[in-house]
């Protein structure tokens, strides 16, 4: 009996554990800002950027979201939907080198976009939409760098650029992938785009990678009851004979 009491207690143990290191794991991963759809074809035209700021603070709310735009490798066209509560302040820079397109040169381009007025409170996100005129067609991927700020004054700087092959690091920038494709058809890849209400809604429905693992965890904890189950027909049959 004794046996079978150490057996189940280890197993408890471990599927609490997997379980706790999952949610942890799942939270970490939906407190990034995020860019949505995550990648375009290169040169895409007449398509929409979505930021997602979740609010990751229980005792303060966000108050100001800033958004950096590259101007190395520009976007053209840029534009911001209005979202209610909220201010978009808009702030252009002149290019060193001017970008000619079909419909002339374009010497000034969005670089920074900063949104506020609203409050995104514990436990909720905010979906900030830009539409663009063209994506670059000379790069792989875009950055965006991004800062949060929230009623108490803290300032998270999502600035952080992620390494090929390394580990994410703790705050890191939105990013955007360019794929090689059809440029100019305006559209991504079909699995990317956003389907969620553009409002302010409820973390804890819109998150697929927070799902996937909590199942991961659902996994681990009946694994932990098969092996105490089996401990248990090990003792029996130990008694028995």
């Amino acid at each position: 009996m004794l046996s079978t009491r150490t057996a189940l207690r280890r197993a408890g143990t471990v599927a609490a554990l997997a379980a706790a290191g999952v949610l942890t794991a799942a939270g970490v991963a939906f407190a990034h800002v995020t860019v949505h759809p995550d990648s375009y074809a290169k040169g895409a035209t007449d398509g929409v950027l979505t930021f997602r700021v979740p609010n990751e603070e229980d005792t303060a709310d966000t108050t100001k979201v800033q958004v950096f735009l590259p101007t190395d490798h520009p976007v053209l066209g840029v534009l911001v939907t209005p979202q209610d509560g909220w201010t978009a302040k808009v702030t252009t820079t002149r290019l060193k080198t001017p970008v000619k397109t079909d419909d002339g040169t374009i010497t000034d381009v969005v670089s920074q976009i900063t949104w506020s007025g609203g409050r995104i409170r514990s436990g909720e996100y905010q979906d900030f939409d830009v539409a663009f005129g063209q994506l670059p067609d000379d790069t792989d991927q875009l950055g965006f760098k991004t800062l949060q700020t929230y009623s108490d004054g803290k300032v998270v700087r999502w600035i952080e650029e992620t390494q090929k092959g390394a580990e994410e690091p703790e705050n890191p920038a939105p990013v955007l992938k360019l794929t090689a494709g059809t440029a100019g058809d305006g559209s991504a890849p079909m699995t990317a785009s956003p389907s969620e209400p553009k409002a302010t809604a409820k973390a804890s429905s819109s998150d697929s990678t927070a799902r996937g693992l909590g199942i991961a965890g659902l996994a681990a904890g009946v694994l932990g009851l098969v092996a105490a189950g089996v401990a248990i027909a090990r003792g029996r049959s130990a008694r028995s004979s």
